[in-house]
């Protein structure tokens, strides 16, 4: 991948004997520099952090507070109601694009009802997915490993439950809460159905500006334009690489820690 994106773009379409290797010289370097700047790449990935840094942090905020509802609260069909979010987890997440649109549309977010936005396209992308079964479920699994005796005792002392979740099981469950949120950054930045649908509705040019990596890296145009267009290989796999090489650099620097997160959570019910 890295070779082939630092090759000019004749050589990049060569099949018969290709070089396996080539000198630093001739590395084509603004290969990088023309796909995140012709090709608008930039503002694609601007696009993809704004839509996974919002969704993570209302992730990372649903899923302790309901982790901790299911794991330290007692309410009247506590258990049921765990059991049958847990059943949803069977279900396909292709299957829910049409209810996440007809609940988006009548809710009056996106392009429907209204002028599309920059506020409407990311809340459109954004909301469905502000909450996980898995991560919930992961977290109550760490929180359930947390002794009763402490909540007990915070509640003696006269502690809210509050107060006991941020200063004792929160601290306690940072590693998980860590694993919960690189997973749901990763799965932000790979993401693709939902937001290229949200964005190839209505308005195809304008929602095309709010387009995430992934959409971009399918559709973008990576040719030479012209009565006789060609493919530009090498920009397309520049392009590839732009968009799989934080991902391998963030599993090597923080694989340690999002093994410890899953090694934390057990399986204690």
């Amino acid at each position: 991948m890295i070779l082939t994106a630092l090759k000019t773009f004749h050589e990049s379409n060569v099949t018969n004997n290709p070089r396996f290797f080539i000198a630093l010289s001739e590395m084509q370097w603004m290969n990088f520099k023309y796909v995140l700047q012709e090709v608008d790449f930039g503002r694609y990935i601007q696009n993809t952090l704004i839509v996974g840094i919002i969704s993570t942090v209302g992730t990372i905020i649903t899923t302790i507070l309901a982790a901790f509802a299911f794991a330290r609260l007692e309410f009247k069909g506590r258990d049921t109601m765990f059991s049958i979010l847990l059943m949803t987890m069977m279900i396909p997440g292709e299957l829910y694009i049409l209810t996440n649109f007809l609940t988006v549309s009548q809710a009056g977010v996106g392009w429907i009802g209204g002028v599309a936005g920059t506020n409407q396209y990311f809340l459109a992308m954004i909301i469905p997915f502000m909450t996980s079964v898995f991560y919930i479920f992961f977290l109550r699994q760490t929180f359930k490993q947390i002794p009763d005796t402490l909540y007990k005792a915070a509640k003696v002392d006269g502690s809210s439950d509050f107060k006991y979740l941020t200063r004792v099981m929160i601290p306690i469950a940072g590693p998980t809460i860590f694993t919960i949120t690189i997973l749901s950054v990763i799965g932000s930045w790979n993401a693709f159905i939902w937001p290229r649908l949200i964005t190839s509705v209505g308005d195809v040019s304008e929602g095309r500006n709010y387009w995430l990596i992934s959409a971009a890296l399918r559709d973008a145009d990576f040719t030479t334009g012209g009565t006789d267009a060609r493919t530009m290989f090498n920009m397309q796999i520049a392009a590839s690489a732009i968009v799989t090489i934080p991902l391998i650099i963030v599993f090597l620097l923080l694989r340690k820690y999002i093994m410890s997160g899953v090694g934390r959570s057990g399986t204690k019910g």
